[in-house]
């Protein structure tokens, strides 16, 4: 396994593998690798021949508020985990090789990127979509990977590739969960004892949610109401949205239907957390 710090560097081997026929695979990571990213390099492996793992904190993402700085990271033990795991090259740029002094090029894919997560994090999926577009541009991926649990992520993402006719296979694989059901997540690490409790309330809400939908609920605010009151009974859980949007243009739907996104954000003492399922 070689690692790549600039661009440049990446950008060479990759010419080099090309030139050999091979087929690339691309999995993104903000790094403090888990089990539902090694899921996600386990399958990029089966499906291609050179696998590529970029490991990147990307400021263009996170809001003046937000935890950049604290972001959870562990570079050694994420290196570990992809040498174990048999990849062929990490690609651990710095912030200024990605975005060098004068950047100012960004890309927004319009409508999705507002809804959801993106009302209470303004120009986040904006940072998503760039910073994407530019690991596809730098990796020449035949094929990417990313998870359900962000699933306004992998549509924003989807739609980027499909209106700029970038040809990349975008590949989202099932969410990986605990053993209680709690998604797995790399700010789960932000969670105390009590708080890693209180967290189980998204599985449980969600849980709940599918039982009314396959017991026959199709009314949208009754399931929500549901979902709500499961929340509730945790006091330091504090609903950011739980919605149920169509998943090609996430607009709220009228009616719960096969093939419609239940998906919210939960604050659980500070962290925020976010969870969804597909019906059906």
């Amino acid at each position: 396994m070689k690692v790549y710090r600039s661009v440049k560097s990446l950008a060479r081997e990759i010419r080099r593998i090309k030139k050999q026929d091979k087929s690339i695979g691309l999995v993104p990571t903000m790094g403090f690798l888990h089990q539902g990213h090694l899921s996600l390099i386990r399958k990029a492996k089966k499906e291609n021949d050179f696998i590529v793992v970029s490991i990147f904190v990307n400021p263009a993402q996170f809001g003046p508020k937000e935890d950049f700085r604290k972001y959870p990271r562990d570079a050694a033990g994420d290196l570990a985990l992809c040498g174990k795991e048999g990849v062929d090259a990490v690609f651990a740029p710095s912030p200024k090789d990605m975005y060098p002094e004068g950047y100012r090029t960004y890309v927004n894919v319009e409508g999705l990127s507002g809804a959801l997560c993106g009302a209470s994090r303004p120009g986040h999926f904006r940072g998503v979509a760039t910073v994407v577009i530019k690991l596809f541009n730098i990796a020449g991926p035949d094929a990417a990977y990313f998870g359900q649990k962000d699933a306004q992520q992998a549509i924003v993402i989807k739609r980027m590739a499909r209106d700029l006719n970038i040809p990349v296979r975008i590949k989202v694989m099932p969410t990986v969960r605990e053993k209680d059901g709690l998604a797995m997540s790399s700010r789960n690490a932000y969670l105390d004892a009590k708080g890693r409790e209180d967290a189980l309330c998204l599985h449980e809400s969600l849980k709940l949610a599918k039982g009314l939908f396959d017991r026959g609920e199709r009314e949208p605010a009754r399931i929500i109401k549901k979902m709500r009151e499961v929340i509730k009974r945790n006091k330091r859980a504090e609903i950011e949205y739980i919605s149920i949007v169509d998943q090609e243009g996430l607009g709220a739907v009228d009616r719960a239907r096969k093939g419609a996104l239940i998906a919210l954000a939960v604050r659980v003492g500070g962290t925020r957390l976010i969870d969804n399922i597909v019906l059906n």
